[in-house]
Parts: C-alpha cells; sequence; structure tokens
C-alpha cells in the first residue's frame, strides 16, 4: 500500500472541500451573517491537508487496491471536516448530529436531526443543499480532472467511486469523462434552477432545491419540505428534474453526440421508466380514496414515486397516511433506486435487470440441463464475474441492512422505525417510515444508532467496497 500517495491525494482532495467553503460563506456574509464557522472549518482543513500534501514525496505507484483505500478514507473524512461549520456554529447539540448531518448530505441521503429547520442561518442552509451537489456526481470525479497535475492515472479512483455493476467511461481519458459529466451536471442543475424561479421560487430556494434534486439528497430549508409550497407547477418541475437525474449520464452524452437511438436502446433505461410509470399507476390507483380526482392522485403519485426511485427523499404531502400497499411499495422501490451512472442510490435498476435474467437462466437451466444460455444487458453478454460481483453485493447488501438493524434495534423504537431507517440510510433515500417518516427526523436515535447509520450512508454511497476494504487486513500491509 501506497500510504503517502493516497494521503497526499486526501490532502488535495481536502483542499477542494474548503475552497467549497468559501461559497457558502459568501452566502452567510450576502446575508449579514458571522463567517466565522466556515472560516474556522476552513483554517482547520487547510492546517490538516498540508501536511501530506506539502511534506509527502511518495512514488507515483498508484493500484486498484490504493484506489478504493484512497476512495474510503477521502469520504470519510470529507464528513468529519464538512461537520466542522455545523459545529462551529452552535446550531447543534453535539458534534455527532453534525457529523450525521454532514454525511448525510455528502452521501445524498437527506437524512436529517433537524426539528426546526427554518429556524438555521442561510449560510449553513447553504452548505447542507451544497454538500448535496458535491457529493452527487462524486468528490473523487471532481478530483479525477486534476489527478493528471500529481502525474498518476484517475482510472482506479473513479473505478472505486462509481455506482453500477459495469464501469464504462465516456472518452479514452477518465479526466476528460470527468469535466464532461460535471458540464452536464451543472447544466442541468441551472436549467433547473431557472424552472423554479420561474415557477415562483426565490432565487435562494431555487438555488439549493436545484442542489439537492441534482444530487438526489432531498434537503429543503423548509420544514414541510416541498409541500411547504403547495404548488403544483414546482412539484412538475422537481419531478422531471429528479428522474432525469436518476438517468445514466452516458445516456445524455449519446444524445449530445447524436446517438440518441442507441442511448434509447438501453435495457436499464427502460427498465426504469416501466418501473416508474407501472408504480405511479399503481399508487395513484390505491389514493383515489384519499384524493379527490385522477389528476391530483396522479400528481402526489408521481412525485413521491419520483422521489422514492431516485433517491432524492423530497416529500410533498405526507405519504405516511398513505395506505399499507402504497407504503410497501415505496419501502420496494427505496432498495431498487435509479440507474447506474445517476447521482441516485440504492441496488441500481442495473444489478436489479441482471438479477432478474440470472435467475431466468437458473429457472431455464433446470428444464434445459444442457442447453448454455446467456445473461445479456443492452445486447453484450455478460461476463460471469459481473454475475458473481453483482450477487456477492446484493447478498452483502442484505446481510449489512440486517445486521445494522440488530445494532440499531438497541433503541428499542418499532421495527418499522428501525428497519426503514437502516434501508433508507443504506439506499441513501432519506425519509422512511413511522418515526423516520416525511413528518419525522432522525434526532432521537441514540449515539450509537447514528454512528451506525452514518457508517450506512457512506456504505450505500460507495456500494460497500471502498468502505468494506478500510477493514481488510490486507489492504494494511505495505507490499
Amino acid at each position: 500500500m501506497n500510504f503517502k500517495l493516497v494521503l497526499r491525494i486526501t490532502g488535495f482532495t481536502l483542499f477542494i472541500e474548503a475552497a467549497a467553503m468559501l461559497i457558502p460563506m459568501g452566502v452567510a456574509l450576502l446575508y449579514g451573517e458571522s463567517p466565522v464557522p466556515f472560516l474556522c472549518a476552513i483554517l482547520l482543513i487547510l492546517a490538516a491537508a498540508s501536511v501530506p500534501v506539502f511534506l509527502l514525496k511518495p512514488k507515483t505507484d498508484f493500484f486498484a487496491r490504493e484506489g478504493f483505500f484512497t476512495v474510503g478514507l477521502i469520504w470519510v473524512l470529507f464528513g468529519v471536516f464538512g461537520a466542522m461549520p455545523l459545529w462551529f456554529s452552535g446550531q447543534f447539540g453535539s458534534y455527532i448530529d453534525c457529523l450525521f448531518e454532514t454525511i448525510s448530505g455528502f452521501t445524498t441521503t437527506g437524512a436529517t436531526v433537524l426539528t426546526a429547520i427554518e429556524g438555521l442561518p442561510m449560510g449553513l442552509l447553504f452548505w447542507r443543499s451544497f454538500t448535496h451537489w458535491l457529493g452527487g456526481m462524486g468528490v473523487l470525479i471532481l478530483t479525477a480532472a486534476l489527478l493528471p497535475f500529481l502525474g498518476i492515472s484517475s482510472n482506479f479512483l473513479i473505478r472505486a467511486e462509481s455506482p453500477g455493476p459495469v464501469k464504462s467511461k465516456l472518452v479514452p481519458r477518465a479526466s476528460q469523462s470527468s469535466k464532461i459529466l460535471y458540464t452536464i451536471y451543472l447544466a442541468l442543475t441551472v436549467l433547473q434552477a431557472l424552472c423554479l424561479r420561474v415557477a415562483g421560487m426565490d432565487w435562494y430556494d431555487s438555488i439549493t432545491h436545484a442542489m439537492s434534486t441534482a444530487g438526489t439528497g432531498g434537503f429543503s430549508r423548509m420544514n414541510a419540505s416541498i409541500g411547504s409550497y403547495a404548488s403544483p407547477a414546482i412539484e412538475i418541475i422537481i419531478t422531471v428534474f429528479m428522474l432525469l437525474f436518476s438517468v445514466n449520464f452516458a445516456v445524455y452524452f449519446l444524445i449530445l453526440t447524436g446517438k440518441a437511438k442507441q442511448a434509447l436502446k438501453s435495457d436499464e433505461l427502460r427498465f426504469f421508466l416501466i418501473m416508474v410509470a407501472v408504480s405511479t399507476a399503481a399508487i395513484a390507483w390505491n389514493l383515489r380514496d384519499i384524493y379527490s380526482g385522477v389528476g391530483e392522485c396522479v400528481r402526489y403519485a408521481a412525485f413521491q414515486v419520483a422521489s422514492v426511485v431516485s433517491t432524492t427523499g423530497f416529500s410533498s404531502t405526507n405519504y405516511e397516511l398513505w395506505p399499507e400497499f402504497s407504503k410497501v411499495l415505496l419501502v420496494v422501490l427505496t432498495f431498487i433506486g435509479a440507474c447506474a451512472g445517476s447521482t441516485g442510490g440504492g441496488i441500481k435498476c442495473s444489478r436489479i435487470l441482471i438479477l432478474i435474467r440470472s435467475a431466468g437462466r437458473e429457472v431455464r437451466s433446470i428444464i434445459h440441463p444442457r442447453a448454455v444460455s446467456v445473461v445479456r444487458l443492452d445486447g453484450a453478454p455478460l461476463s460471469e464475474s459481473t454475475l458473481h460481483t453483482t450477487q456477492c453485493y446484493f447478498i452483502i447488501n442484505l446481510f449489512l441492512v440486517f445486521g445494522m438493524a440488530v445494532v440499531v434495534g438497541l433503541d428499542n423504537f418499532s421495527f418499522t422505525t428501525t428497519l426503514t431507517a437502516v434501508i433508507t440510510c443504506v439506499s441513501n433515500v432519506g425519509p422512511g417510515l413511522d418515526m423516520v417518516g416525511p413528518a419525522g427526523n432522525f434526532s432521537a436515535f441514540s449515539v450509537l444508532s447514528k454512528l451506525v447509520l452514518s457508517f450506512a450512508m457512506i456504505l450505500g454511497r460507495l456500494e460497500m467496497y471502498p468502505i468494506l476494504v478500510l477493514f481488510s487486513r490486507n489492504a494494511w500491509k505495505r507490499s
């Protein structure tokens, strides 16, 4: 393990976090608030990051082990240092609460311990939404664009951080892929902010909600989330953009390069769109006795399906009051999540599709033992290694969910609260059911549970392996 290089890359990435804090600090000054919490955090980060950046002179040997280890370490430290402005502000009861809130932001989960969000300073609220935007596309993808400066390849970092069972680059150079992804990401964010402003939001709310939607995070500066605006136009705009950010960004690249037909042939995209349409129709039908008129049923159903499947976590109404069928379906969608290569969380539609087709192959092999059957995705055969990795990921996911639920169960809350709290954190959705529903929060959990749930959020965002590598004894060996 090349620890010196790992620490140096980590230091450079923390410099990016410090630079990012200048923006919310500027917002704080704009609203006449004290910049001291951000200034103290920036100075602390600079002091800590300067040591590995300027004093270490490592070799440039950088392989998969270093890549996974670096990604896991950076995401942990981003949460640790990113919580400093919240802690220095004095608005939170403990540092653990600050850590939980910040990790929830960077992992684009949107779970919160706050009970009175609207009373927070504007600078801090902006930082909460900005962490969503930074974490949505991935802080390491942004760093990857700068890594050629260090003279090392960014391939292993992108492989470790990018979601999905199949890794692919848009163009041959990984740093160019990073720039293309962030250009598309920024363009969609700006477009949504403009649409929200036209729909009636002020500039501050338009920008912060656009950042939260882009990162599929769900932090809002309103206690009642999007429901507080009571605006069908705003709900429709956010519904559309939540779905847009749930799609693999490679689809947009193909469309921009004149390959729209190829983009629309994506098996995962079609599976995702069919799942959203069927789920919306089913829930709208189930809500027919709660809301008046088909339009209102479809409006609330579409928003909540888009919010959950994209793992954004916004709410336009308290769906905790919906029939059990709708709530169970929303939990299933929480597990599945968005498309690979998007800013959304969950297991990912491509993995679910691979698992379904793998199960189909096993059934066919029982009926026709001598037949040779291949699992395909987008017309291309998948390797046995990819199938094995997908199946292992699913099994590990389930083991970790139930294992962490046992620990969180020590708080003695209801089974629904405990299980959905873990599921929603691992899937990076935010709200669950019962105490952690859209009208609730995570403030009542113990320190141990908050740490476990914070760990769950990072596990879900990085899809397990980069964090699990940190606990591997082999990863700490020098050779």
